[in-house]
């Protein structure tokens, strides 16, 4: 990668990049998280409750907040969701809770709870206490398929319940897309690995590592070995851009580069171009729009081939990246990638609109970005092939494990939560919840058997 004309490590100094990944927000001290708390109107009906995928009881852990009961507050955020701390740093709460606040009608700034949030699961993790006790053991075992927050919110629950539960996990550590896939200055100082850490503690779950479904396991293995499975895979590919010469030097996949990036100590070792293209419309496209620029990237654009309004990447992470130096393109589709000796250095794009049927079609008319690092950001898909071995066969629906209540699939003893599901929203916070229910879901069905 560092070979290539325009593309190098170190464009700006270790101080210069340690200052761009650090927090995106800085954390609430108790002075200011009070007065934010007594913000909150404690609604009794509360909408942003409704809108918490996980359930937590938002009024109540403000309200200790406002009192100084910052453990009681941690451990109603936690009961919920024990990647409470994570959740803070990086659920769209401007979407959910934040958005359904009734103070973002009357006063166009909701109470900030994610923030709020934050402070009382940090202030419970930075006193080294381990809150969560386990129940009397089952004699049951349940293997857990993927370290991620599907994964280990199911293992969480799992011991509390006094199952043991061992964790296959396919990488070198623990917590899936936010340990190897969010913005380095979202969830930065080893916040992740802190996070799984206290999980663990727990107890009764062991992680085994370098251990993928397919190759060191099998789904069938599981179910001979385990008294049921939990699958929490995440999504394992990459789509591609179905462009001529898109394995070119200079054309890279996004979530490999924000994992090697999250992987950096210093970020000094992660080489940049200096002009980069990122194709995509999502919250991966935006971040690693925004580390490109923050790694000293001169000229960053962003090119989706539809609306603003029609990006997954939400107004707010939109806001961010344009105001963080990165300039939004829409309605445009790649056409080309213009290589030269063997390196791209451009990309042609179509422009697009809407026929009168509402399909998206290009105009005809196109226009070149210069361009020495391009990177796709079109989705992720879902490998089926370790879960459709014909020893165990899971039903799919839309490219996706098909679940019912409780991430029950189609083979008894068998669950699944997260990214991996058909029908699932794609955000932690929603893989943690998937995670929770499993987790009671295959304690009911332990106990029936």
């Amino acid at each position: 990668m560092g070979d290539i004309a325009g593309i190098a490590a170190g464009r700006l100094s270790v101080d210069e990049l340690s200052k761009n990944f650090d927090d995106m927000y800085p954390a609430l001290d108790s002075k200011t998280a009070g007065i934010e708390a007594s913000r909150c109107y404690f609604c009794y009906d509360a909408p942003c409750m409704e809108a918490c995928p996980t359930g937590i009881d938002i009024p109540n852990f403000i309200r200790k907040i406002q009192t100084g009961n910052y453990r009681g507050s941690a451990l109603d955020i936690l009961t919920e969701n024990i990647m409470g701390g994570a959740c803070a740093r990086v659920c769209p709460t401007e979407i959910l809770c934040e958005e359904a606040c009734v103070r973002t009608a009357q006063e166009d700034r909701p109470v900030t709870i994610g923030r709020l949030q934050r402070f009382s699961t940090d202030w419970l993790m930075e006193t080294g206490e381990q809150p969560f006790e386990r129940a009397a053991p089952t004699g049951k075992t349940v293997a857990v398929v993927g370290a991620g927050p599907a994964g280990l919110a199911a293992a969480h629950r799992l011991s509390m319940l006094g199952h043991e539960v061992e964790v296959c996990e396919a990488r070198q550590k623990a917590g899936g897309l936010n340990e190897y896939g969010i913005a380095a200055y979202k969830v930065p100082h080893d916040f992740a690995q802190q996070e799984v850490d206290f999980i663990l503690g727990l107890g009764g779950i062991t992680v085994h590592y370098g251990q993928a479904l397919g190759q060191e396991v099998t789904l069938a293995g599981l179910r001979d070995r385990y008294d049921a499975v939990f699958l929490g895979l995440g999504l394992g590919a990459v789509r591609a851009l179905g462009l001529a010469d898109e394995q070119v030097e200079g054309v890279y996949n996004a979530v490999d580069y924000i994992a090697a990036l999250r992987q950096s100590d210093t970020k000094a070792d992660i080489p940049v171009g200096r002009k980069v293209v990122v194709i995509g419309g999502g919250n991966t496209a935006v971040d690693i729009a925004v580390q490109t620029k923050r790694l000293g990237a001169e000229d960053v654009t962003l090119v989706y081939r539809r609306g603003a309004d029609a990006m997954s990447a939400t107004p707010h992470e939109q806001h961010y990246a344009q105001t963080n130096g990165v300039k939004i393109k829409h309605w445009a589709k790649p056409a080309s990638l213009q290589v030269a000796g063997g390196v791209v250095t451009g990309v042609g794009f179509e422009y697009t609109e809407l026929d009168p049927d509402g399909r998206l079609i290009g105009t005809g008319e196109t226009f070149t970005l210069e361009a020495n690092m391009v990177f796709k950001a079109i989705g992720q898909v879902f490998i089926p092939d370790p879960v459709t071995e014909s020893a165990a066969c899971l039903e799919l629906a839309e490219g996706r494990i098909a679940v019912g209540d409780g991430g029950a699939t189609s083979i008894p003893g068998v669950f699944a939560g997260g990214d991996c599901v058909s029908g699932g929203e794609d955000l932690t916070v929603a893989a943690v919840q998937d995670g929770k229910l499993a987790a009671h879901a295959i304690n009911d069905y332990l106990a029936n058997r």
